[in-house]
């Protein structure tokens, strides 16, 4: 039993590490894989559905999405330091589909063009002067992405 939960232990330490460093795992599509086209991105990138909830916190978290610092949101209303650098994201989802909205945060330059400041969150290519420790790696998981996207496509207009 011991045997068991250190190896299924060890498990999820090699898989956080893969996911961190851009590496995809079975089921999770490769982030050089990933073919965006007519600003969609239609298929998934894993088989497991993603969690609006889950994606809420991706995108209110300063150390991951951290969305906030760019977007207002009135759903998040009760957190602080929404930002307008990028337009409010209330009723996004009857702006954008779930595809478009999927291509947008893994790499918001292929759908709103060169000149966005927004970072392309599944993608490897992040410009000059990465920190040696990011080279390689992309912002957010296969996961996260998908889970952000099931978030926002419950942000409807009131």
């Amino acid at each position: 039993m011991r045997v068991q939960m250190k190896n299924a232990v060890a498990g999820l330490a090699v898989s956080s590490v893969l996911l961190g460093s851009g590496i995809a795992l079975a089921g999770t599509m490769a982030p050089d894989a990933v073919r965006i086209e007519d600003m969609e991105l239609s298929q998934p990138l894993t088989d497991t559905a993603g969690d609006p909830a889950r994606g809420r916190e991706v995108f209110a978290a300063r150390k991951l999405g951290n969305c906030l610092a760019c977007h207002a949101n009135k759903d998040l209303s009760n957190e602080l330091f929404h930002g307008d650098v990028g337009p409010s994201l209330d009723g996004v989802a009857g702006r954008w589909s779930p595809a478009q909205l999927r291509a947008i945060v893994v790499n918001s330059k292929t759908v709103l063009g060169e000149a966005t400041v927004m970072p392309g969150f599944y993608s490897l290519d992040v410009g000059a002067d990465v920190a040696e420790e990011f080279a390689g790696k992309t912002i957010l998981s296969a996961q996260d992405v998908e889970d952000v996207v099931a978030y926002l496509t419950t942000l409807k207009q009131d």
